[in-house]
């Protein structure tokens, strides 16, 4: 289900949390798990992010190819980095980790996907020829997880307006969208043009 289609929030507890050193700095890790399906998602906290001057924040999903085995087929890890670094650098900041992995089509299905892009389909066509719609990612499990620190307003790092208007309608205040756009690379420039033209992802310098 896509977040255009969901109208309640998804029930997420809070487990546990502890400190998380880093390269850029040392973050609070905080887990949360939802309810219904145990999936288990976690926030990175940095500096106090308590008070009504919004705060700092990148919502981001999972994507181990990028994230942790260093791909250049998209720039998802490269601006998971970017962002823990601009955090660290505000020193006041948030950043969710979701456990959606392939825009939200798993691990498996996103190497399937990858093959058909092998054979010259760009990711959206791959994840329809799945039978996947070509984001199948939803958010409202961040409202649980950003109410927990009493955060309702954000200074969103995203190139991503599905992202602004998630946030937005479970009440959560974009004050302004900040460009996120690193890692540009010959492997990647195809999925980037994707994601402008089928997407609508924005890649202008701001959106302020």
């Amino acid at each position: 289900m896509s977040d255009s289609d969901k109208t309640v929030t998804t029930a997420v507890h809070f487990i546990a949390e502890s400190k998380l050193p880093m390269p850029m700095g040392t973050f609070t890790m905080a887990g949360f798990e939802e309810a219904e399906t145990g999936k288990e998602h976690v926030a990175l906290v940095f500096g106090d992010v308590s008070g009504d001057e919004p705060v700092l924040a990148r919502i981001h999903s999972e994507c181990l190819t990028g994230d942790a085995l260093f791909s250049l087929r998209c720039d998802c890890g490269f601006q998971l980095q970017e962002a823990l670094t601009r955090i660290a650098e505000e020193g006041r900041g948030i950043l969710l980790y979701l456990r959606q992995e392939g825009r939200g089509i798993g691990l498996l299905n996103k190497i399937k996907a990858y093959n058909l892009q092998d054979q010259g389909a760009d990711t959206v066509e791959a994840n329809e020829s799945l039978g996947f719609d070509a984001d199948q990612r939803e958010y409202s499990m961040c409202l649980p997880m950003l109410a927990h620190f009493g955060i309702s307003k954000l200074r969103l790092m995203t190139n991503n307006p599905r992202k602004v208007a998630a946030m937005e309608k479970y009440g959560v205040e974009i004050s302004v969208r900040e460009p996120i756009q690193v890692g540009k690379n010959s492997h990647n420039a195809d999925y980037l043009a994707t994601k402008a033209g089928k997407l609508g992802h924005m890649m202008t310098p701001s959106e302020e």
